[in-house]
């Protein structure tokens, strides 16, 4: 098996296309077909189905990239850290759900280099486009929580990406609202206390399992319900509608304003906020400082 076959192999199943992946490569399409036969002989397993329509990775093909993109990878952190070429750019990415704290850390990790060397990205997304992002090597890092809820099924998924999960730091859960909610001036707030109010949720598309909500309780019979795709919305809906959100309490000022508070929930919920990597990944020196940025947060929660 060689880095060239490993990068055919990257280059199908992102464009799942022989011929459009042949024209990427600069190769023939028979010279790529002819490479991705002997990489299947070689590794006993079939990487592509082929049909008429393209090609898709098998079950076992997916896999198979997963570790294989994990070597390219640390090639390419090779080639950064000891390579003469400093004109290539290096890239970084970030894939999380909608934490104002991930996006802060971020932001800090980022002005602390010379930009003009990196190519960055942060993606707030959908619960399992942030596994997809960090498995298939667009995101370096991706945020999310677990609970007692969600955990057995969400370690079941970091299995099937070929992923691991890394606890940065637990919280005690908080409804964050509108600073002229009603309920705003409260100490501490109990679902019952928040029925007649709107509960905003952020939109999971076709995977709408409640394993996959971005919020604690989402098996709870709510009264009124709202989804929305972006933390602008929800912060427009929480003013509109005096509806609330469900979250870890770690509130960023400097990114979200002061119209918004975050009160004490009564539950025994706890969130176990965290990142995935690929498995064994060796994190880049700008990953590492962001994992630095991101536990520093940890002095804003009460466990």
């Amino acid at each position: 098996m060689t880095l060239q076959q490993i990068r055919y192999a990257i280059m199908v199943s992102n464009t799942n296309s022989m011929n459009e992946a042949a024209k990427k490569l600069y190769i023939t399409q028979p010279s790529l077909s002819s490479a991705m036969k002997e990489l299947e002989n070689e590794v006993g397993i079939q990487i592509f189905h082929r049909t008429t329509k393209g090609v898709n990775l098998t079950e076992e093909g997916k896999e198979f990239l997963g570790y294989a993109k994990q070597i390219l990878d640390q090639v390419e952190l090779l080639e950064e850290r000891y390579s003469d070429s400093g004109s290539r750019k290096k890239h970084f990415g970030v894939s999380t759900q909608h934490y104002s704290f991930a996006v802060k850390a971020f932001v800090e990790t980022v002005q602390s280099r010379d930009m003009k060397d990196y190519e960055c990205a942060i993606r707030e997304t959908k619960t399992m486009d942030v596994l997809r992002d960090v498995r298939d090597g667009r995101s370096e890092i991706g945020v999310l929580y677990l609970n007692d809820f969600n955990e057995k099924v969400m370690q079941k998924l970091f299995r099937d990406h070929v992923l691991e999960f890394h606890k940065l730091f637990d919280c005690k859960s908080y409804v964050y609202l509108w600073k002229n909610h009603p309920l705003a001036s409260k100490q501490a707030i109990s679902m019952k206390d928040l029925d007649e109010f709107p509960c905003l949720s952020f939109e999971q598309g076709e995977n709408h399992s409640f394993y996959l909500a971005e919020e604690i309780l989402s098996t709870y019979e709510y009264k009124k319900t709202i989804k929305a795709c972006d933390r602008a919305t929800i912060l427009n809906l929480m003013v509109g509608l005096n509806g609330y959100t469900l979250c870890s309490g770690i509130i960023c000022e400097e990114l979200n304003g002061s119209d918004c508070v975050a009160i004490p929930l009564k539950s025994a919920e706890v969130m176990h906020i965290g990142y995935v990597t690929r498995k064994k990944a060796v994190l880049s020196t700008l990953g590492e400082s962001y994992i630095e940025e991101m536990m520093k947060f940890a002095q804003y929660t009460e466990l």
